[in-house]
């Protein structure tokens, strides 16, 4: 018998038989040993090395293979129930997000989105800031400072999202004395509804906001040591915005100039309307989110900064607007009078260097001034000059050669013409008196009889006195281009009637504004060269660059010898003690200078009443650099001739200008022109 293939070397004890129990059934062998345990049968794959069964494998002995095959290869399960549990798994979830999102999208849409209506992003405007205005040398005339606007977002305000009834009642209270507002008025605007924002206060001051937001601060620490909903922060829903403030550091001074600035932050006069696309610059604007009336410092910012005004330079010098303001306004208190006004102009350039008027405003405080006070006079109010518009009668008849400063006229105490009888302002025996003597005592009759030589008849004449009014700059802008300007009025010479072609020549009939008086007497004290007025000296932008001002038009309208030679001439109303002007002397200086009392139009009745006093002249005579005009209107105390009302105010304005700007007094004064005819000079 063969010995068993796998045994483990270990030598058999005669014949080797199956294992107890196992095989086709045959008994145990012969001489077996009854106690050992036979070993694990091999699988029934495994082979020998040669290949063949095991012994008890051939004998039909050991497992049977599964069915199927001998291979003993395992069988997978069906996948088919785990797919469709899987797949009824995830119909089941997307069947309970389906109904969540008909929940939040229809049936409580209104709930959630009040709720989202309490986070979101806002946008508030950036205003920028506005430039400022300044005299010539840079002294501040209008500037800018940090202010607060304190606004609300109402729906903060409403029972469901303060928690309590009566939070607008409540923060209304609390804020009625900071921001000096009645609690009833600062209660409606926190009730409002449809509204995310009102503003409670306009441009209130830092020491204001700051006050407000630590009483928010207080309120808040109590609402959170508090119970819940027991102490609500009333205040959470006041916000700020920046927005500032136009202040004017000198207050009244130049206010008539510089206009205002309304609440709306735009200009409500003046300059500040005028320029107000200069300075106001481009507003920006802040877009942030917030929650619960509180920004979200991490949900980031986008923001559109806000570009600045330029600020804007004048002519105006403010210690000599102050002179001249100082001066007139004391004149039309003392006169008892309705207004008045003073312009300082530089002969050189035409730069108004002051533009002053009576009364006039606080435009810190617009709220406690008059409305009808709020424009400039000195460029609105529209006059008859009376006597000072003479010298652009003066100056037709030397530039068209009718007549010499020595030129004998022969004035009568009454002349006859057209329909009336015209008079001097005061009755007198016939003079004789030069061309220049005519101005010096300011004649009436003597300038209508001058005139009437312009042309070969009184039609001719006429036109050609009317070319040199226009000339003068009489029914023309002032090339300010201020609003509400007046242009005056100077009717075309066919349309002048038979007392306008008499009364004209010596101020009445025509009509002008302060400036173009001022303009009337620069032009003479230039050589005969019109310089528009300037106001507006430059801009520096945004950048820091400096822009000056377009340079202004010129024009000429009498020769320079004819301005010279008139010059002379109103010397002598100065300096001559037949003159009408002597109030105005300056000790050291040559000064040129004409009176003027014209009947005054009331502007609310349209008929002569009261009277307008004027004096207006330029000075160094002999070299000029400053003029200075000055009107009254409707002085009813004391005297209302020009010399009494005005000359005084001459004199002050121009001296202080004289020394403000180093203008040294001048040489020996020259010959002067006779006043009266037959003599060579009048001492």
């Amino acid at each position: 018998m063969t010995e068993r293939s796998g045994e483990s070397g270990r030598g058999a004890r005669g014949t080797s038989g199956p294992a107890p129990g196992k095989g086709s059934g045959a008994g145990r062998s012969k001489g077996g040993d009854p106690r050992r345990v036979p070993r694990p049968g091999r699988p029934a794959s495994s082979r020998t090395a040669s290949g063949a069964q095991p012994a008890a494998a051939r004998r039909g002995g050991g497992s049977r293979p599964p069915k199927g095959g001998g291979s003993g290869q395992l069988r997978l399960v069906n996948p088919r129930p785990r797919l469709r549990l899987i797949a009824v798994g995830l119909t089941l979830v997307m069947l309970a997000f389906t109904v969540r999102l008909l929940q939040v999208q229809a049936v409580d849409a209104s709930a959630y989105a009040d709720k989202a209506a309490v986070n979101r992003y806002i946008t508030v405007p950036l205003a920028a800031e506005r430039g400022a205005i300044t005299d010539r040398d840079g002294s501040a005339l209008a500037s800018t400072v940090d202010a607060h606007d304190i606004t609300a977002d109402p729906y903060l305000f409403t029972p469901e999202q303060a928690k309590i009834q009566d939070a607008p009642e409540r923060a209304a209270e609390l804020l009625a004395p900071l921001l000096d507002k009645e609690p009833g008025q600062l209660a409606k605007k926190l009730s409002r509804s449809g509204t995310r924002y009102v503003l409670l206060a306009r441009q209130q001051t830092p020491q204001t906001w700051r006050k407000i937001k630590k009483l928010k601060e207080r309120l808040a620490e109590e609402e959170a040591a508090a119970p819940k909903g027991e102490k609500p922060n009333v205040l959470a829903g006041i916000y700020q915005e920046k927005h500032a403030k136009r202040v004017y550091p000198n207050k009244e001074l130049a206010a008539p100039v510089l206009g205002f600035v309304n609440s709306a932050g735009k200009g409500g006069a003046g300059l500040e309307a005028m320029l107000n696309d200069k300075l106001a610059g481009e507003d920006g604007k802040i877009t942030y989110a917030q929650s619960g009336g509180r920004q979200v410092p991490t949900a980031g910012v986008r923001e559109q900064a806000a570009e600045p005004g330029s600020d804007v330079e004048l002519t105006l010098d403010r210690d000599i607007q102050w002179s001249a303001q100082q001066a007139i306004s004391d004149q039309v208190a003392k006169s008892h009078a309705d207004s008045g006004y003073v312009i300082v102009q530089d002969t050189r350039t035409g730069q108004l260097l002051g533009m002053a008027s009576a009364p006039g405003f606080d435009p810190n405080d617009i709220r406690g001034a008059k409305v009808d006070s709020f424009g400039n006079p000195a460029l609105q109010d529209v006059y008859e000059p009376g006597s000072t518009s003479k010298v652009m009668s003066m100056a037709a008849v030397l530039e068209e050669g009718k007549a010499t400063p020595t030129t004998a006229v022969t004035v009568p105490n009454r002349l006859k013409r057209a329909d009336r009888s015209f008079a001097d302002d005061i009755d007198h025996p016939t003079w004789h008196l030069t061309l220049n003597g005519v101005l010096a005592k300011s004649s009436n009759i003597g300038t209508i009889l001058a005139t009437e030589q312009l042309g070969r008849t009184q039609k001719q004449a006429n036109k050609v006195l009317h070319s040199y009014l226009r000339k003068f700059g009489i029914g023309r802008p002032t090339g300010l281009g201020f609003p509400g300007e007046t242009e005056g009025l100077l009717a075309p010479p066919e349309k002048w009637s038979a007392s306008q072609q008499y009364t004209i020549p010596f101020g009445q009939g025509l009509s002008l504004n302060a400036v173009q008086a001022a303009s009337i007497y620069s032009t003479i004290a230039n050589g005969g060269v019109r310089i528009e007025p300037t106001v507006v000296r430059g801009t520096t932008g945004p950048d820091g660059r400096y822009e000056p001002a377009e340079p202004p038009a010129e024009r000429r309208v009498v020769s320079e010898k004819t301005a010279k030679t008139l010059s002379r001439m109103l010397e002598s109303v100065v300096s001559d003690m037949e003159g009408t002007g002597t109030t105005a002397k300056i000790p050291g200086y040559r000064v040129a200078g004409k009176t003027g009392t014209a009947n005054r139009v009331d502007p609310k009745t349209g008929r002569y009443h009261g009277y307008t006093a004027s004096f207006a002249g330029f000075a160094p005579a002999d070299k000029p650099r400053i003029t200075v005009y000055c009107a009254v209107q409707n002085p009813k105390k004391g005297s209302y001739f020009g010399s009494d009302v005005c000359g005084p105010v001459y004199k002050k304005v121009m001296k202080f200008s004289l020394k403000s700007l180093q203008i040294p007094p001048t040489g020996a004064e020259p010959a002067r022109f006779p006043v009266l005819a037959g003599k060579d000079r009048n001492d």
